[in-house]
């Protein structure tokens, strides 16, 4: 799970580093062009023309880069993708969500399984995406029932898949 977030994320910030790349080539291709692009989008955003022209050019003078990531292409320092942070979430996460559904089944009876086995991970990711949910200051409820949904679709597919391939008991 770690792995395959840190690839996803890494993929985002491939995007958003060529995303720049490319923007601070047409800064320095065409400033003044950029210049009346962020103007452009500081009149869209309010400001009457003449303010906007003073506020790209202050903009422009102190990161003209960071102006454009931030206006123009939606990227903020602080919201950039963070691959690594992203794969030790997924794995915490991981780790955490997969303790309830492992106990279940190391401690209960076979005659819960494979039902109480799908009802604890069930409860595991509800539970994961309450407190997700929760740490990003969204209802816990919306992100419970998002992750619990998901997750049961996930394994009932995968259910079903196994046995089409006759892997299920």
């Amino acid at each position: 799970m770690a792995a395959g977030e840190y690839v996803s994320v890494s993929s985002q910030a491939d995007s958003e580093r060529a995303d720049l790349e490319r923007e601070q080539r047409a800064l320095d291709a065409e400033p003044e062009l950029e210049l009346e692009e962020l103007t452009q989008l500081q009149v869209q955003r309010g400001l009457p023309p003449a303010l906007a022209r003073q506020a790209a050019e202050a903009l422009t003078r102190h990161d003209a880069l960071e102006a454009h990531a931030r206006d123009e292409l939606g990227l903020h320092r602080l919201q950039r993708a963070r691959p690594l942070q992203a794969a030790v979430a997924s794995a915490i996460a991981f780790s955490l969500g997969a303790g309830f559904p492992l106990a279940l089944l190391v401690f209960a009876p076979a005659t819960m399984l494979p039902w109480g086995l799908f009802g604890a991970c069930i409860a595991a990711l509800g539970g994961m995406g309450a407190l997700a949910a929760r740490i990003g200051g969204a209802p816990a409820w919306h992100g419970s029932a998002r992750v619990a949904f998901w997750g049961a679709l996930a394994m009932t597919v995968t259910h079903f898949a196994g046995g089409l391939f006759g892997a299920m008991g």
